[in-house]
């Protein structure tokens, strides 16, 4: 099993980090190995919604789809992949802290052949991109006002 649960706090309402997040088509812009993102589904985000993604992770092409199991605006988002090499749930929260945000991003799944073996290294490697990722919201979210 892979658990990996990063946050960090970004100078920023709820709501504006909550709605920039949670909008499938910005995650290339602040997501380290998110190539694109295409929705499946019709726009606004709602519980069933699909998207699929092309990303890179461990220096490889991987094309998958989540779709939303739960959402909460402001609050919480909860995505499975509903196809792709690696299940995984994927959820964020975003929590208040004084005027800014707490937003937590957690990644699990369950690795199957040879990437259970993998499993440590896979989520060492989560991580340090979770953090990454987490860092890029925080910038993009306070230099751009709007």
């Amino acid at each position: 099993m892979v658990d990996v649960r990063t946050e960090i706090v970004i100078d920023r309402p709820r709501s504006v980090v909550a709605e920039y997040a949670a909008n499938p088509d910005n995650a290339p812009r602040w997501y380290q190995n998110i190539d694109s993102a295409e929705w499946q589904t019709p726009s606004p985000l709602a519980v069933g919604s699909r998207i699929a993604f092309t990303a890179r992770f461990l220096g490889r092409k991987l094309s998958y789809v989540y779709k939303v199991e739960d959402f909460v605006r402001g609050d919480k988002l909860v995505m499975r992949t509903a196809q792709g090499p690696f299940p995984m749930e994927t959820t964020y929260t975003w929590t208040d802290v004084g005027t800014s945000t707490r937003m937590t991003l957690r990644n699990r799944g369950e690795p199957a052949g040879f990437s259970r073996i993998a499993a440590p290294l896979i989520a060492t490697m989560m991580r340090k991109a979770n953090r990454k990722d987490l860092r890029s919201i925080k910038r993009v979210l306070e230099t751009h006002t709007s």
